[in-house]
């Protein structure tokens, strides 16, 4: 595969090709065909270190457009939405519990069925410039694994397309109600890859028994773990003081992320020590940009080392009535709530949305170095290209187009936000 005359990051225009799921050589535009050396290696191998064949099979013109890497929704809630539903008006109440109980009183009384539900979004994402994905799928002793058999079904539909990471979520915690803790086991045998966990002392009011489970079943079964926290002020800086002190413990870094975490950064004369904490650990973190006064401040976070996304949470869903199946949107929500106007910050909020989340689903991905950082697009990279219509980075991100093709692993799997 070729794809000819892109700007990797709104650099000069290059020609790529794209060869065992990875870019193999990158030239000047044009210069395959005047005989110029391309820039990096000449060949890519196999991992058994047999010679794959380079002959493009396709081409894609690229018509001068951005080449960025895909996007990676860091944190979504693929089995919470109503995305291409008719409207219906907010009805959840203040708190995670109350809102949990609204949904639970409503999610089976959609117009289709939850995995039907489920697979429409994540066709939906990846027709927009999403190809990897962490999702979470609600398992408690309401839903049972109803939920995560819609989120794995979805997945399979969709396995040539994207890379979907799910999460065994316990949303209504593992304390309050009898039988949690063996579903949020069942869900680990039945093919979640992440443990989930929330709100230790808020939600459980029992820190040391809630993390007990999480991080127990974590070193049972050899699993990463993703952990809710909304919890304000000392008492969330508490939970994370114990979430590390677990992650060194286990010998689990890298392995660790807190979603969500935004008032631990509400007081600035603690971040320091926090932003210490999370890197000693290696405890990543994802934000869903959230308006109101809490911020997670992604650009801290880069400069200290600690590897940051960005997700869409639940969309349009009995939670709350936002989301829409694009990165791109949710992207220009993180630069807009964080005040970000120099082209530099607003470029390093898409680098979050794509290769930052990208290090956080697949640790072994190099995870983002500094502010001005632009990896993703380089010989050996993988093959994941979002192609978009923008003068620059900062103006398509502003703009939005509907101009965009979609590649995994080499391949188109979207155009003009469609799926191919």
């Amino acid at each position: 595969m070729t794809v000819r005359n892109v700007r990797p990051w709104g650099g000069p225009a290059v020609d790529l090709t794209l060869a065992g799921g990875v870019i193999s050589k990158v030239f000047p535009t044009g210069a395959q065909s005047t005989g110029a050396k391309p820039t990096g290696p000449t060949d890519m191998t196999r991992g058994d270190g047999a010679q794959t064949d380079e002959r493009p099979t396709d081409v894609v013109d690229g018509r001068g457009r951005l080449a960025l890497p895909t996007f990676t929704d860091a944190h979504c809630h693929l089995d919470s939405n109503r995305v291409g539903l008719p409207f219906r008006p907010h009805t959840g109440g203040p708190g995670v519990w109350t809102m949990m109980l609204n949904d639970r009183a409503h999610w089976r009384d959609a117009e289709i069925g939850i995995t039907e539900r489920v697979t429409n979004l994540l066709g939906l994402q990846i027709a927009h410039g999403t190809t990897t994905v962490r999702s979470f799928a609600q398992v408690d002793t309401d839903a049972g694994l109803e939920r995560l058999e819609a989120v794995l079904a979805a997945r399979e539909a969709h396995r040539e397309r994207a890379t979907v990471q799910v999460v065994a979520f316990p949303q209504a915690g593992l304390l309050r109600e009898e039988g949690s803790a063996r579903v949020l086991e069942d869900a680990l045998l039945a093919g979640a890859d992440v443990i989930g966990g929330i709100d230790p002392c808020t939600l459980d009011r029992d820190p040391v028994r809630h993390l007990d489970i999480v991080f127990g079943l974590a070193e049972k079964f050899g699993r990463p773990v993703d952990i809710h926290l909304h919890e304000p002020g000392d008492l969330g800086l508490f939970s994370t003081d114990l979430i590390a002190e677990r992650t060194l413990a286990l010998g689990m870094q890298g392995q660790v992320l807190i979603s969500h975490g935004y008032a631990l950064f509400d007081d600035p004369t603690k971040v320091d020590g926090l932003l210490e904490r999370l890197a000693e650990a290696d405890i990543a973190m994802a934000s869903v940009a959230p308006g109101g006064r809490s911020r997670l401040p992604v650009d801290e976070l880069t400069a200290a080392g600690v590897r940051v996304g960005l997700g869409q949470d639940g969309q349009r869903d009995y939670w709350s009535p936002y989301g829409n199946g694009d990165m791109l949107d949710r992207t220009w929500q993180l630069a807009f709530t964080l005040g970000y106007r120099a082209d530099a910050l607003i470029e390093h909020a898409v680098a979050v949305a794509t290769r930052g989340g990208r290090s956080i689903v697949d640790p072994q991905v190099t995870r983002l170095r500094n502010v001005e950082d632009r990896p993703g697009l380089a010989v050996g990279d993988a093959a994941d290209l979002l192609l978009l219509a923008g003068e620059t980075v900062t103006s398509a991100l502003m703009d939005r187009s509907a101009d965009r093709t979609v590649l995994r692993a080499g391949r188109v799997v979207a155009d003009g936000l469609r799926l191919v």
